[in-house]
């Protein structure tokens, strides 16, 4: 069941997860002028646990880096649901170069206002990443090591 929130400038459940969609969809695409006309001018960035980035100017500045970086960005969602403008997310990020590819599980949830995401917030398990960095090291050398990408099939030799 979904109930819709009423607060003023909030988007319906469906507009809010188009939004969010649309706004990792751009990350994944290295499209970040799409990605940043989504975000409201004092968004906020938080991966719990890490200092929180303030403000779409400061996001812009680190997703730049990682793009310099060429730091490659895909996203598996699991679930979204919303009530109002806030949508929650259960996904698998990945965050790659060339072979080495660090896939981790992530729980987010998104506050959006007037069309924008106003917070970006991240939740992740710290375990988690860490054994999701050992799999992606070691499957630079063994592909097989790596967590496999929700949806792929395992290869049985």
């Amino acid at each position: 069941m979904v109930v819709v929130n009423s607060d003023a400038g909030s988007a319906p459940p469906a507009d809010a997860i188009g939004i969010v969609a649309s706004f990792l969809s751009a990350l994944e695409d290295n499209d970040l002028a799409a990605a940043l006309d989504l975000l409201a001018e004092d968004a906020q960035w938080i991966n719990v646990s890490l200092p929180a980035v303030r403000g779409r100017d400061r996001i812009a500045r680190l997703l730049r880096l990682l793009i310099a970086a060429r730091v490659g960005f895909r996203v598996h969602v699991h679930h979204a649901a919303a009530e109002g403008g806030v949508v929650l997310t259960e996904r698998t990020d990945a965050l790659g170069r060339g072979r080495f590819e660090h896939r981790f599980w992530v729980y987010g949830r998104f506050e959006i206002e007037d069309g924008r995401i106003t917070v970006w917030r991240d939740s992740f398990d710290w375990l988690d990443i860490v054994v999701g960095l050992v799999r992606a090291v070691a499957g630079v050398a063994m592909p097989g090591v790596n967590r496999r990408w929700p949806g792929e099939r395992a290869v049985r030799r």
